[in-house]
């Protein structure tokens, strides 16, 4: 590309920046790209981008500078945690992506040129060995006829609840123990072993399976997943467990693979992480079993 092309190009995203409002992305992107999105986060990208439209729908991109969004970072950081307002700051961003690469509308990202707020590592909640046994026997007498299955194999596999409520039969391969599961959160298919007792519980479960229905865990219509946010709530109540979420089942398979020797690459295939940042928050548990690793080699160099 020649340079009088290159600034050509300049010249035409610099003019296009200066035609269409902050409204007229956030429109577009509400038509062309929200839809392809997972539907569990459509809800949230919507409120996120109309407090962008309320705020600076009126400027044109031209007149949106990193300064500008760096006064409204700030606004929202009051009263909001950081980790939510970096969720606005990720949708606006997108928008300016495809307003760059793919509409040319602009030549550049200024929210890309911001500092975002730092989040506070994530917790980490898991059962104790009294605590998993109280909520499975909670579950397990549960009103909610798909409890305990779903909380077993949450614990054994590390899935999420929406990963989980939306499998279909044809994902479940009971002949060599796996489970595909296919809206993961970052949009990547995820197969998943099942062994030991979580297969035979469910294995018990296509016993009393629904044949009006593909869905595994559906709900009495049969047409979509079956609510368990109550069920679940009421079990750790009715357990005597305090401060844990179903979320924290996903905490609790991931500490224990640690705690048995699991490397965090391994954990983060389980869990389906594309990268070891979010598995780090395992590290500690897993310093014991690097230790007698290390004191392992270390006896078969130098003897004890």
């Amino acid at each position: 590309m020649t340079e009088g092309a290159v600034l050509e190009g300049r010249h035409f995203q610099a003019s296009e920046a200066k035609k269409h409002t902050l409204t007229d992305l956030i429109d577009r992107y509400r038509r062309e790209v929200l839809p392809d999105k997972r539907p569990s986060t459509i809800p949230d990208q919507v409120r996120q981008l109309h407090w962008w439209q309320t705020h600076l729908g009126h400027c044109l991109l031209a007149d949106i500078t990193p300064a500008l969004v760096v006064k409204h970072r700030n606004i929202l950081t009051q009263g909001r945690a950081n980790g939510t307002v970096n969720r606005y700051l990720a949708v606006l961003s997108h928008a300016f992506t495809m307003a760059v690469r793919e509409w040319q509308w602009c030549a550049d990202n200024p929210v890309r040129k911001i500092t975002k707020p730092k989040e506070p590592r994530g917790r980490v909640r898991f059962l104790s060995e009294d605590e998993r046994q109280r909520l499975l026997d909670s579950c397990q007498v549960s009103r909610n006829s798909s409890l305990y299955t779903i909380v077993v194999l949450a614990l054994s596999t590390g899935a999420r609840r929406g990963e989980l409520l939306s499998l279909h039969w044809s994902d479940v391969d009971l002949k060599r123990g796996m489970l595909t599961f296919r809206k993961t959160k970052n949009g990547e298919t995820r197969a998943v072993p099942v062994t030991g007792y979580a297969l035979n519980v469910l294995a018990h479960h296509t016993k009393i399976r629904r044949h009006n229905t593909t869905l595994v865990f559906p709900d009495r219509t049969g047409r979509r997943p079956a609510g368990i946010r109550e069920a679940f709530e009421y079990a750790v109540k009715r357990a005597g467990i305090t401060n844990f979420r179903f979320h924290d089942l996903r905490h609790s398979a991931a500490s224990y693979l640690a705690m048995g020797g699991a490397s965090l690459a391994e954990i983060a295939e389980v869990l389906g992480h594309k990268t070891l940042q979010m598995t780090k928050r395992y590290t500690h548990l897993t310093e014991s079993h690097t230790r007698g690793v290390v004191e392992k080699m270390n006896q078969t160099i130098f003897g004890k």
